[in-house]
C-alpha cells in the first residue's frame, strides 16, 4: 500500500491524512464544489473534485469516488466515519476494482449493520440481549403478538437505522400500531429499508461502547469502553474513557464480551460493540459500528495507541502492533463535539469564521478542520472540532476541559461551547450520575432557569 484516498471531509479527512503521512503512505483528498477551500483538500498529496456540494452528488456517489481512485491510481480507500463508511456495497466495488477497503470485510459490514442479524449474531455468541423480536416484524399482527409477550414500555427499531430515525418509543397498547407504522415509513424514506424489530425499552440506561481492534490473523483484542451517555435525539456530544461507573469485573466482563461477538464472524479492523447499561449494572446487547468511531480520541489518550494508524496497519495485512497487545488503560479522557450551531435552539449555524484560536496546554488535543477565513458549508454535519482534554483522573480531566473551553475562540459563527460549560458544571455529571436521559432534564431545568 503506497496511495491512499481519503473517501471524506472534514476532521477525520484531516485525521486520516495525518496518520497515512505518519505512516509514509501518499494521499489523496476528494472534495465538493463546496469544500473546495476546505483544509483535507489543502493538507492532501492530492486534491480531486468529486462533484457539486450536495452529498449524494459527491461524497456518497460510488461511481464519482471510484472514478477519483482510478485517475489516482490508488491503492486503498479510507471511509473515515458516516458517508459510506459502513456501506459494504462500496466495499464490494472497492474489492472489484482491486482497491484495499480500510475496514471491514463487506460480509461483516452487511451481517453486522443490519440490527436484526446482528442481533442474531450476538445471540448466538451469548451476548445479553433485551427481550425482542427474533427477527423483522412483518405485520401488524406480528407486532401485537410479540408487544404482548416482552410488555411496556418497548421500542420499535428501524433494521437498518442508525441516529434515532425510524426509531419509536411505546409506552401503552393504544400506541403501538400507529408508531409501528410511522417507523417503518421512516425507516423506508431514511434507508430505503421498512424492516422494524421490536424489543424492551430500557428507560434510562447508559450508553457504553466497547472498542475492538482485530487483524486478518485472527487476534483481537479490545482497548476498554467509553461512556457516550450525554447525547440529544441520540446524537452523541460528550463521551469520556473509561466509564465512571464500572468496577473492574464489569469491564472485564463486557470487554470479554465484545471480543466473543467479534471472533463469532471473524472480524478484521476496528470495531465497536455498544451496550446499553441499566441501573443496576446489567448491560444488553445495541449494536456494531463497523468503523472508526467520531469518540475515537478518548480511547487513543488513555491507551496510547494511535486507532488510525492501526487500522490502516492492518489493511496493510500487518498483525496487531505491540502497543495493542500490551495496552493498559491510564488516566481519563473526556471529549466534547464542538458543533456550528445555535446553543439556545441546536439549529446548525453556518458561515464565516472571523477568527479562530485553539486551546493548548497540558492534556489537550484538537481535531479540527477550522480555520480564520474558512466558511462552514451549510450541506453537511454541523460539528466543526473535537476538543479532548485528559488528566489523570476524571477531576483532572474535567478542569482541563473547562479550561480548554474557556480559551478556545470561533468568531464570525456561533458554537455550542457554552452549553458545554454548562453541562460540564452540573453536579450530577460531575457526580458521574447520567443516562441517555440526562440531557432531557438538564434542558428542562436550564429553560426554567431561562438560561
Amino acid at each position: 500500500m503506497k496511495k491512499v484516498l481519503i473517501a471524506n471531509r472534514g476532521e477525520i479527512a484531516v485525521r486520516v491524512i495525518r496518520a497515512c503521512q505518519e505512516l509514509g503512505l501518499h494521499t489523496v483528498a476528494v472534495h465538493s464544489t463546496a469544500d473546495r477551500d476546505s483544509l483535507h483538500a489543502k493538507l492532501a498529496d492530492e486534491s480531486i473534485c468529486i462533484g457539486p456540494g450536495p452529498s449524494p452528488k459527491s461524497y456518497l456517489s460510488i461511481p464519482s469516488l471510484m472514478s477519483a481512485a482510478e485517475l489516482a491510481g490508488v491503492d486503498a480507500i479510507h471511509p473515515g466515519y458516516g458517508f459510506l463508511s459502513e456501506n459494504f456495497e462500496f466495499a464490494n466495488v472497492c474489492r472489484a476494482y482491486g482497491i484495499k477497503f480500510i475496514g471491514p470485510k463487506p460480509e461483516h459490514i452487511h451481517a453486522l449493520g443490519n440490527k436484526v442479524s446482528a442481533r442474531a449474531i450476538a445471540e448466538k455468541a451469548d451476548v445479553p440481549m433485551l427481550p425482542g423480536s427474533r427477527g423483522v416484524v412483518r405485520t401488524e399482527e406480528e407486532a401485537i403478538e410479540i408487544a404482548r409477550e416482552i410488555g411496556y414500555p418497548l421500542i420499535i427499531k428501524a433494521a437498518a437505522g442508525g441516529g434515532g430515525r425510524g426509531m419509536k418509543i411505546v409506552r401503552e397498547e393504544g400506541d403501538l400500531l400507529r408508531l409501528f407504522q410511522l417507523a417503518q415509513v421512516e425507516a423506508l424514506n431514511g434507508f430505503g429499508n421498512p424492516d422494524c424489530f421490536i424489543e424492551r425499552y430500557c428507560a434510562q440506561p447508559r450508553h457504553v461502547e466497547i472498542q475492538l481492534v482485530a487483524d486478518e490473523h485472527g487476534n483481537i483484542r479490545h482497548l476498554g469502553e467509553r461512556d457516550c451517555s450525554i447525547q440529544r435525539r441520540h446524537q452523541k456530544l460528550i463521551e469520556e474513557a473509561p466509564c465512571p461507573v464500572l468496577s473492574q469485573s464489569q469491564r472485564d466482563t463486557i470487554g470479554q464480551t465484545a471480543v466473543n461477538l467479534a471472533k463469532a464472524v471473524g472480524y478484521e479492523s476496528l470495531g465497536t460493540a455498544e451496550f446499553l447499561l441499566d441501573e443496576d449494572g446489567r448491560f444488553y446487547f445495541m449494536e456494531v459500528n463497523t468503523r472508526v468511531q467520531v469518540e475515537h480520541p478518548v480511547t487513543e489518550l488513555v491507551t496510547g495507541v494511535d486507532l488510525v494508524k492501526e487500522q490502516i496497519r492492518i489493511a496493510m495485512g500487518h498483525e496487531l502492533s505491540r502497543a495493542v497487545r500490551e495496552a493498559k488503560i491510564s488516566g481519563h479522557a473526556i471529549e466534547c463535539r464542538i458543533n456550528a450551531e445555535d446553543p439556545s435552539t441546536f439549529a446548525p449555524w453556518p458561515g464565516k469564521v472571523t477568527a479562530y484560536h485553539e486551546p493548548g496546554g497540558p492534556g489537550i488535543r484538537v481535531d479540527s478542520m477550522v480555520y480564520a477565513g474558512y466558511t462552514v458549508p451549510s450541506l453537511y454535519d454541523s460539528m466543526i472540532a473535537k476538543l479532548i482534554a485528559f488528566g489523570r483522573d476524571r477531576d483532572e480531566a474535567l478542569v482541563r476541559m473547562r479550561r480548554a473551553l474557556r480559551e478556545m475562540k470561533v468568531d464570525g459563527i456561533r458554537t455550542n461551547i457554552a452549553f458545554h460549560l454548562k453541562v460540564l458544571d452540573d453536579p450530577k455529571f460531575i457526580e458521574g450520575d447520567v443516562s441517555t436521559k440526562f440531557l432531557e432534564t438538564f434542558l428542562q431545568n436550564d429553560a426554567q432557569k431561562g438560561g
